[in-house]
């Protein structure tokens, strides 16, 4: 193949230069890696051995210009890696692991570049830089001295081979789980095993059967059809099979087996943190975020975790003796306490998914997620057929301002596939800057729901909904980005802030201007009754002590591991059965992702140390849609200005506790949490 037949190599000639996905194959992609980091390289050679003395311009602003093809190159497949993979790709990730190890450590351990970044931090308060570039400036050669740039001989080639052995496991740890979850959760074939399932779910699962070319009824891994499945089927012997497929990934021996590879992960990082000078992993992961230390989030966990704990355990009690007035004499597990408590939801509040779905159409709901955008920050959404797109089911939008002018594509990719691995995630083909000429981004959410049968309608739980939500408040904070650099661009932000953007925008969810405009039934078109919502909004903290155990239990392994509490790097269920232990974590209940398939922290490794950020975030989320509540309107145009201003535009640019404080006008505290999650009444 000719270099000039490579897409990437080429022009763009597409609507706002999207990548031409058709054209482009695993050999194209791999070719343009080697010339993209060659390239990079002489980039960055250059702007250390150059003569003129270092400037900002010829050294911060040249940096950050740097390695074009590299990221136009690394966005198309990492993106692809993750939504739409194949063999080929996943051969190619295998290979490119350690090189793009190498290569980052090529840059940032660059002895040269180094140099010209300190002196321009010795000399920083003579230069007359603006906020944003002594933000920039701070961050840069902060991420150089974490790298290991201070360190020499030794030190430096063994900091050099950790980032590629982690760069290789991170890998191994996310393919594995994507087989593991190849596995179908249940195979059914007899009428007599959908005993309780639904309607919908009995399509949706007949749908999964067509789609692997086989008989009957299908539960994938899939969050959208195996709990729903945990949740209605009154077979328990089922539910005990499915939930054991389930919670098993990671885990199941052989090849595909990640406990090994955790424990090498957590044993590298630990040598790491200490080479760096740092007490933990821990210590040096939080560093740069907003709690700062290990014992800052372990107080808010624990604060949180003694009231969430009494409440599940209380309705653990409640469960099981609805369970005994049903005739089942049985011990609560936690293959039953989904199929439980939507029962007792049903009697309680008078409500189900079944009743609700209906409401809550795929396309309505996004929608509604539009149109919460444009009545916030006067956007307006384009549905366009022109644009190219990886895969037949994503959907693309050209999105533009009050003006009419564009500010980003975004492309949806709703629906789960073998292809994909699960959960929801936003991510950018493109990231915006304003160095060297405007450039606006395109930006994906990408997710896991059901796919209806053909000609169906995809309808979603409340659940999915608010997961849809909460993507696009992610979405936003890609979309409306409006800094200079783009190392500070969108949600490159402390980890324990970008989630922020998008816990907040779940708040919209169940505002009423949303439900009456678009929450409507999907064959009368009726809105949907005021009494029902008001039982959504009743039962809105149900379950929390559930949801806020398996959720902080995740957390507080994560932080064990990490902190040195408990020593994963010998026996990695050992470590993690001795945090449940100690926190005393209820039988019927397990954690959201055991560690062998907790991709979250082992994956990359972006939120390991940091799984408490979502709640971190909450404790902001919970007060920041309270300056709404004080204003009058979910809509106030003075309050959506600020959060536009401070919140989803600004970036990295500024510590996030500024910008928190410049919309609110303080910071929060832990009982806007517990209030939203119905929980500060719990023992």
């Amino acid at each position: 193949m000719s270099e000039a037949a490579n897409p990437f190599f080429e022009p763009w000639t597409t609507p706002f230069e999207v990548p031409p996905f058709t054209e482009i194959t695993p050999d194209h992609m791999g070719a343009a890696f080697a010339r993209a980091t060659e390239a990079h390289v002489a980039e960055v050679n250059a702007i250390a051995e150059s003569e003129d003395p270092p400037t900002f311009e010829n050294t911060i602003d040249a940096l950050e210009l740097a390695g074009d093809l590299l990221r136009k190159t690394a966005s198309v497949f990492y993106n692809l890696s993750g939504a739409d993979t194949n063999a080929e790709l996943q051969a190619l990730e295998r290979d490119l692991a350690p090189k793009m190890a190498r290569h980052s450590q090529a840059i940032s351990l660059h002895e040269g570049l180094f140099k010209r970044i300190e002196a321009l931090w010795q000399a920083r308060d003579t230069l007359d830089l603006t906020s944003e570039q002594a933000r920039v400036l701070e961050l840069t050669r902060k991420g150089f001295v974490r790298a290991g740039a201070l360190l020499e001989g030794e030190e430096r080639d063994r900091i050099k081979a950790i980032g590629e052995q982690l760069a290789v496991l991170a890998t191994q740890f996310s393919q594995n789980v994507l087989a593991d979850e190849q596995v179908e959760a249940l195979h059914l074939t007899d009428e007599a095993d959908l005993a309780g399932l639904s309607g919908s779910l009995k399509q949706a699962a007949a749908q999964a059967a067509q789609d692997a070319g086989k008989e009957g009824w299908v539960i994938t891994l899939s969050r959208s059809l195996i709990e729903p499945f945990l949740v209605e089927s009154t077979r328990r012997d089922l539910r005990e099979q499915a939930f054991g497929q389930w919670t098993s990934r990671g885990a199941r021996g052989g090849e595909t087996d990640n406990r090994a590879i955790a424990q090498e992960v957590l044993a590298l990082r630990h040598e790491r943190a200490k080479l760096l000078g740092y007490e933990t992993y821990a210590h040096f992961k939080l560093e740069d975020e907003m709690a700062k230390t290990p014992d800052a989030v372990r107080t808010l966990l624990t604060d949180v975790w003694a009231p969430a704990r009494a409440r599940a355990l209380a309705d653990q009690q409640v469960l099981e003796a609805m369970a005994a007035q049903e005739g089942a004499n049985i011990q609560l597990e936690a293959w039953d306490w989904r199929h439980y408590s939507e029962k007792r939801r049903q009697a309680e509040f008078a409500i189900s998914d079944e009743e609700v779905k209906p409401y809550f159409t795929l396309d309505a709901m996004i929608e509604a997620a539009f149109g919460t955008a444009s009545k916030l920050f006067g956007l307006q959404f384009e549905e366009r057929t022109d644009i190219p797109v990886y895969h037949p089911d994503v959907r693309a939008w050209d999105v533009t301002d009050s003006t009419g002018a564009h500010i980003a594509v975004f492309l949806g990719d709703y629906f789960g596939r073998s292809s994909k691995r699960s959960g929801a995630w936003m991510s950018a083909y493109r990231g915006q800057r304003n160095l060297g000429g405007r450039v606006r981004p395109i930006i994906v959410n990408v997710m896991n729901f059901a796919k209806p049968p053909k000609g169906g309608t995809a309808l979603l739980t409340l659940d999915d909904v608010r997961t849809l939500f909460h993507e696009f408040g992610h979405a936003l904070h890609g979309m409306l980005s409006d800094v200079t650099y783009p190392s500070v661009a969108g949600t490159s932000v402390a980890r324990d802030f970008v989630e922020l953007p998008s816990q907040l925008y779940e708040h919209w969810v169940l505002v009423a201007e949303n439900l009456k405009a678009h929450a409507r039934h999907a064959e009368t078109g009726e809105p949907i009754p005021d009494a029902l919502v008001q039982k959504l909004k009743a039962a809105a903290t149900y379950d929390q002590g559930f949801a806020t155990v398996e959720y902080l239990s995740s957390a507080l392994v994560d932080l064990d591991l990490h902190d040195g509490t408990t020593d994963g790097t010998g026996d990695l269920m050992s470590a993690q059965a001795q945090t449940l232990d100690r926190i005393g974590m209820p039988r019927a209940i397990v954690m959201r992702h055991a560690t062998p398939h907790f991709q979250h922290i082992f994956s990359g490794g972006s939120y390991a140390a940091g799984y408490y950020s979502y709640m971190w975030s909450e404790v902001m989320d919970a007060d920041a849609f309270a300056a709404f509540e004080e204003a009058g309107s979910p809509f106030a145009p003075t309050v959506a200005a600020k959060l536009k201003e401070h919140i989803y535009a600004a970036g990295g640019a500024t510590d996030p506790a500024v910008l928190y404080t410049a919309f609110r006008g303080r910071m929060p505290s832990v009982e806007a949490l517990l209030e939203k999650r119905g929980l500060a009444d719990a023992a």
